[in-house]
């Protein structure tokens, strides 16, 4: 399935409206993580082990969102956007959303 932050494909048409998909994945932080990323704080560096944390979420949030747009008949998913939020102490959602549609070949 074809996905793209543009809201219209250069060459291709859209023949089929589908509507609004999305998905969301919601983690919360692991305890050994959280140890290394406060020694980080201190030292200053990437905490890997967050930006992994958030990278294996997006690309949950992302098949979940693929699920429901395929769901509906669609080949491609269209401006698409993600969003972050902090849900409580500790955990952290991302959601992500975009315009199902039906592309000609």
């Amino acid at each position: 399935m074809l996905v793209s932050n543009l809201e219209f494909l250069p060459g291709r048409t859209v023949v089929r409206h589908l509507g609004l998909v999305q998905g969301s994945s919601v983690r919360s932080k692991h305890v050994g993580r959280d140890i290394a990323a406060s020694l980080k704080n201190f030292f200053g560096g990437e905490l890997r082990g967050y930006t992994e944390l958030l990278s294996d979420s997006r690309e949950e949030a992302t098949e979940r969102m693929l699920e429901q747009a395929q769901s509906l008949g669609a080949n491609a998913v269209l401006n698409v956007r993600y969003s972050t939020s902090s849900i409580a102490a500790g955990a952290a959602e991302i959601f992500v959303y975009g315009t199902a549609v039906e592309l000609a070949d």
